[in-house]
């Protein structure tokens, strides 16, 4: 099988695209192409999904592939881009509420999180930005502070 992208349509991190892709990724419905970093800055290649589909893609200059990237989105399926060394935002809570807030925060996000010591890892899975964004509250009153991203799971 092949697919064929023309554009990205957003970001896994994105709320518009992250209660679809849970859901399908539990009926079994979600492919991942697996990309080395330096292939995000090219706008055409050819991947293979983990599932075996070939993907031509085609992109416009204005967009650029990044990790979690929806490269497709229909009824049964989705095709997203994950990178080789995967980049982490670690937050570390105040104190044990706001780790019990956090984590609750973050599960119903269907964030993929790793913890370690007092800190919570959360991939990124789209632009660092967008989490920021998502955690404001919780930057914004000290119940979180970052730390440094790491770039591959510890």
């Amino acid at each position: 099988m092949e697919v064929r992208v023309s554009q990205i349509l957003g970001f896994a991190s994105e709320a518009a695209f992250a209660g679809r892709l849970h859901d399908l990724g539990h009926a079994g419905g979600v492919e991942y192409v697996m990309l080395a970093g330096e292939d995000v800055h090219r706008r055409r290649l050819r991947a293979r999904t983990d599932k075996g589909t070939d993907c031509l893609i085609a992109l416009p200059r204005e967009q650029c592939l990044g990790d979690g990237a929806v490269l497709l989105l229909d009824e049964d399926r989705a095709v997203v881009v994950r990178l080789a060394d995967e980049r982490w935002l670690a937050v570390r809570p105040r104190d044990s509420a706001a780790a019990l807030e956090l984590g609750y925060f973050a599960g119903n996000l269907h964030w993929r999180v790793r913890f370690e010591g007092d800190h919570l890892l959360v991939a990124l899975e789209g632009p660092e930005l967008d989490y920021i964004d998502r955690l404001r509250h919780f930057l914004d009153d000290g119940r979180v502070v970052l730390s440094e991203c790491h770039e591959q799971a510890p």
